[in-house]
């Protein structure tokens, strides 16, 4: 199991917990030319919280990873339906309407305002298997992003919101990230004014650390 960050929970907390008074959607990083027959068919979406739409919608990791692709893999779209604030209850609610019939690949980057809330574990896991289970019945790949979540509700807490992430990807045999913030957490250089959501630079950090995992489900979807 990899190891609990301590140092970054506290880090993590306030500024999450303000985004979470919004939900703002994010618009989609890449909308296609008004009255343009669309050539794109298959998309990735992403439904997460805060730290996916920061630090803009044009800036976010989303949108990051739009330009990756757009010129690795033409065709494919990132969606961005991630809001402030957003928790795994209101990522149940929206998973529906989120997944297009073009959906192949869902992003899945939620449960960081869960663990700042103190909301049950066994909620946690059960709202996170019914996203994934949803897309799975779709056909549509699933990436799993990993977060930590700070000691306000007890080290034990801590530690098995830490291991909920692992155990969902080994039941739905799903990549994982194993955390999202992986170089970005507690660095003044990817944060911005906030210390705690990106900036563009962390940003692009995320996008990297994501882009390991989802550039071998976008290679296989491709080839299939």
């Amino acid at each position: 199991m990899p190891p609990v960050r301590p140092q970054l929970y506290v880090s993590l907390a306030a500024a999450l917990t303000t985004a979470s008074c919004g939900s703002d959607t994010a618009a989609p990083t890449a909308p296609g030319s008004p009255g343009a027959p669309s050539a794109v068919i298959r998309h990735i979406v992403v439904l997460g919280d805060s730290l996916a739409v920061s630090p803009s919608a044009s800036q976010s990791f989303p949108a990051v990873l739009q330009s990756r692709l757009q010129s690795a893999y033409p065709g494919w779209t990132v969606r961005n339906e991630s809001a402030n604030g957003d928790t795994t209850a209101g990522g149940v609610r929206r998973v529906d309407a989120a997944l297009t019939p073009e959906t192949r690949i869902l992003v899945l980057e939620l449960g960081a305002n869960d663990g700042l809330r103190g909301v049950e574990i066994a909620a946690i896991e059960r709202n996170l298997a019914t996203i994934v289970e949803r897309a799975q019945a779709r056909g549509i790949r699933v990436l799993l992003c990993g977060m930590e979540t700070p000691p306000f509700n007890g080290w034990n807490y801590s530690v098995e919101f830490h291991r909920v992430f692992p155990r969902l990807a080994a039941r739905y045999a799903v990549p994982l990230v194993p955390f999202l913030l992986e170089g970005v957490a507690l660095n003044p250089e990817f944060n911005g004014d906030d210390t705690i959501h990106p900036n563009a630079a962390g940003a692009k950090v995320i996008a990297d650390t994501v882009w390991r995992y989802l550039e071998p489900l976008v290679v296989q979807v491709s080839a299939g």
